[in-house]
């Protein structure tokens, strides 16, 4: 067995590889310890990404929520101005409307009272129309100074 070369070749091949081994499996388990150094850094830096990113979308989130809540104050805000408006406009429509008619009143209660006035005043010229045609028919001269004079009598002690 000593003397077989095929023996020595054989634990010259183990020697050599044990050897060898031991540097290239320090070399190889620097490498992948290296490796994995690299890949655990490059897990914790996606996990802080992640992270960061789940805050920023729960920020936005709310920002969002936020705006929306605004969203709809302002809306239930302009509701409730529109309805103010339409009730105070409907309220001063009814103002006016109350007024012209009011004003329509007065105008034909004044033309009432207007046409009243030239309906006597007509009555009265022509009722003395017909007075004066009548004494101008039916009374003589001295009647008629009779009756002017009395007439300028009663009237001087109804200016006094």
């Amino acid at each position: 067995m000593f003397a077989d070369p095929s023996f020595w070749v054989g634990l010259a091949f183990v020697l050599v590889v044990a050897l060898a081994f031991k540097p290239a499996a320090k070399a190889i388990s620097s490498s992948l310890d290296g490796r994995a150094a690299k890949i655990r850094e490059q897990i914790e830096e996606a996990r802080k990404l992640r992270e960061d990113a789940q805050a920023l979308l729960a920020g936005y989130q709310t920002k969002q929520r936020d705006a929306m809540a605004e969203a709809e104050k302002i809306i239930a805000q302009a509701k409730a101005e529109a309805a103010r408006m339409k009730t105070d406009a409907e309220a001063d429509l009814a103002r006016a409307l109350e007024r012209r008619e009011q004003q329509a009143l007065e105008r034909i209660s004044q033309s009432e009272a207007q046409a009243l006035a030239q309906v006597r005043s007509t009555a009265v010229d022509v009722a003395l129309a017909a007075a004066e045609a009548l004494i101008r028919e039916n009374l003589d001269d001295g009647k008629k100074q009779a009756l002017a004079d009395k007439a300028i009598g009663e009237l001087q002690a109804r200016m006094n």
